[in-house]
């Protein structure tokens, strides 16, 4: 009878020593600092970005609406060339009150002299499109009838002295327009930009 004999594999295994396991452990926690270096400066990044984005967009949005502002100026100049009615009497000689530096401010001012700028071709209409937020709107004021001096060559005024001018017997109209872009309370948080002038109509 021959007896196998069996062949028997014997694997040592080396225990890790403690500092191996430290060494280890130092990695990782290198390891996780790094990733979260890179993941702070990665969110930096994409914040700086978005925030470039949300800038490029407000100031678009305001040349837009300063565009709007300046046609809405324009045709209220022209409608005012010919229609002098549409202004509100700020002149206290002619029974006018006190008004506002910004009429669109003035709780007593009547609804009827905010005026719509319409949709058109005609000098006093403009079309603002989609880009805009809405159609601008003015408001025209009569701040006084004032007396100049004559002459177109003329700059000294009649209290001047040694100012040569005849007083003119018609004196000038004065006339403060206030244009905004759009109406705040329809626009949401859309940009709204506010234009003011003064107009002189009469010799």
């Amino acid at each position: 009878m021959h007896t196998r004999a069996s062949n028997t594999i014997t694997i040592h295994r080396r225990a890790s020593s403690p500092a191996s396991r430290r060494q280890r452990g130092v990695a990782l926690v290198v390891a996780l600092v790094l990733l979260v270096v890179i993941t702070l400066v990665g969110l930096a990044a994409i914040r700086g970005t978005l925030l470039q984005n949300k800038m490029a967009a407000n100031l678009y949005d305001r040349q837009v609406a300063f565009q709007a502002a300046e046609a809405g100026m324009r045709a209220a100049m022209a409608k005012l060339a010919s229609d002098q009615t549409i202004a509100r009497e700020c002149d206290q000689a002619s029974g006018g009150g006190l008004c506002y530096a910004n009429p669109f401010n003035d709780p007593n001012l009547p609804a009827g002299k905010i005026i719509n700028v319409t949709t058109g071709n005609d000098p006093t209409q403009f079309d603002a499109g989609a880009l805009a937020a809405g159609q601008p709107q003015y408001v025209v004021e009569h701040l006084g009838t004032g007396v100049g001096s004559g002459g177109q060559q003329q700059n000294a005024t009649c209290n001047s002295y040694g100012a040569p001018c005849v007083p003119q017997q018609n004196g000038s109209k004065y006339y403060r327009i206030t244009v905004r872009s759009a109406p705040p309370d329809e626009i949401g948080n859309r940009s709204v930009v506010f234009l003011q002038t003064m107009v002189k109509l009469g010799s």
